[in-house]
Formats: structure tokens, sequence, C-alpha cells
């Protein structure tokens, strides 16, 4: 049986403020281009298949207490960030990435691609395209955070699990190929619609109806 929508809105009428008040603070560091917050959320983003997001934010905190972030070798990396799954390989990506958009330098660069390309769904085609272990959710999480990807969907297992619960979608696929993300992301812009809460806002509340959690 699927889920009574009224259940969607009464939650966002309870959380809406505090989405609103995340939503200003992600558009603050897209306004401020900090080159620094702009590199820890990309390296959060790579973190997060298969990990929990507040974890991942703790161990870019700690790598950057520890002047790892910007300076360690890829051994000194992987044994920091022993909580995030397959920490080898993502250690390595922090290694290329900050070869290629370390701040503060790089990072500009990194910047002004992103203002360079016409709308978001181009910014994430060339995360994707452009950086080892980004994929479509990860490249939408990280415009998102960076408040530069209002009309991405972020397709993590919570949104999907509620999607399929709210008959948006008939089933979580076993995996997602883009077209198949984008046909999914397209389903919940309309869904959005048809409830009247922003895409932007939908994501908070159906992570929150799982976690009771507003966070990144």
């Amino acid at each position: 049986m699927l889920q009574d929508r009224s259940e969607i809105r009464d939650i966002y009428n309870e959380i809406r403020p505090r989405i609103e008040a995340r939503m200003e603070e992600f558009q603050g560091i897209w306004e401020e281009k900090d080159p620094h917050r702009i590199f820890k959320e990309l390296v959060f983003c790579l973190f997060t298949p298969q990990s929990k997001a507040r974890i991942c934010w703790e161990t870019v905190e700690e790598l950057v207490e520890k002047d790892l972030l910007l300076d360690g070798c890829k051994e000194d990396i992987s044994d920091n960030i022993c909580r995030v799954r397959f920490r080898h390989n993502k250690a390595g990506y922090v290694v290329e990435l900050r070869e290629k958009f370390g701040p503060p330098e790089r990072t500009q660069k990194l910047i002004e691609r992103l203002e360079e390309l016409p709308d978001n769904k181009a910014r994430r085609r060339w995360l994707v395209d452009d950086i080892k272990g980004m994929g479509y959710k990860e490249g939408s999480h990280y415009l998102r955070n960076i408040g530069s990807g209002k009309d991405l969907a972020i397709l993590d297992r919570h949104i999907l699990k509620n999607l399929e619960k709210f008959g948006v979608i008939e089933d979580i696929p076993k995996s997602i190929t883009p077209a198949k993300y984008l046909e999914i992301e397209k389903r919940m812009a309309d869904f959005a619609v048809d409830i009247d809460i922003p895409l932007s806002h939908l994501d908070f509340v159906l992570w929150y109806k799982e976690t009771g959690d507003i966070f990144k």
C-alpha cells in the first residue's frame, strides 16, 4: 500500500524553517567563493558513498585539524579515514583531487569552470566526467552543498526508498545508470511539483523522515 502523501507535507511544515536556514548557509558558500570550504565539501561528497554523512564530515574536519587534507600522503590519509568505507580508494581520490583543485589557486580554477558552464546539469556532467569517484549522486550533493544545485536530485538510498513508498518509482533499481538517474530525477521533480515542495527541500524532508535528522 502506498503511503499517504499528506505525511510529507506535515513533516515539511514542521521542519521548513530549518531547511531554509540550511539552504541559506549553502548559498552563502557559493556567494563567498571560499576555496577552502568549497574544496572541503568536494572531499566530503567523495567520502559519502556507502558511508554515513556525519561520519564523513567529521572525518574531513579531522584531516584538516591534522594538516592532512592538503598535505598528507595517500597512506597517511587512508590511515586517518578508517570510518569511511573504501578508505584506500578514497584516499587516492583525495590526492588526485588535490593535484587538480587543491586550495586556493587551483580551487579558484574549479570555481571559474563551474561558473562558465550554462546550468547545474552541465556542471554536474562535467564533475562526473572530470573527477574520479564522482557519480551523479555525489555531483548533485556537492553542487547543492555549495549553493549551486537547487534543481538537482540527490538519489541516495533514503530518497529512493521513499520514492518507492510514495509510488514515484515502481522499485529501487539494483544499479543506476546515468540515463536511469535522469529518469528518476525527472520523476522526483514532478512529484515535488505535485506536493508543492521545492525539489531542493524535498530530499531534506525524505531524509528527515528516515533518519530524524537534517544535516548536509
